[in-house]
């Protein structure tokens, strides 16, 4: 069961990625992709769990949805295209402002849940 969940995440999350960049181009489309889907999964790993949803939230739609091949490709074509600073730039906001939102998906978490809403 785990395995569809996983392939059905993975093909919603993949057809909103894809969606995302039709609406904002890459690089900057594949930056916020990453950052919003660093904070969902910080908000959800934990309900996730306890639902048993992890294979298809997680998993599968944050994973089709987020992807670091891009993220590499984008950084890749920047810098082979002579924007290196562009490239430098892209690369710290989108390790810096991932990692600052997967920690205001969680303490966002933690307050629901000291509150009794998750």
């Amino acid at each position: 069961m785990s395995f569809l969940q996983v392939a059905i995440g993975g093909a919603v999350g993949a057809m909103l990625r894809h969606a995302t960049l039709q609406a904002v181009a890459a690089p900057w489309g594949t930056l916020g992709i990453n950052v919003m889907g660093s904070f969902l999964i910080g908000l959800l790993f934990v309900p996730a769990g306890r639902m048993g949803l992890s294979p298809l939230l997680l998993t599968g739609i944050l994973g089709g949805f987020t992807t670091f091949s891009a993220f590499s490709l984008d950084t890749l074509r920047l810098w082979q295209g002579g924007a290196v600073a562009t490239a430098a730039v892209y690369v710290l906001g989108s390790v810096l402002l991932s990692l600052a939102a997967v920690a205001a998906g969680a303490a966002l978490f933690h307050q629901l849940a000291t509150r009794g809403l998750a």
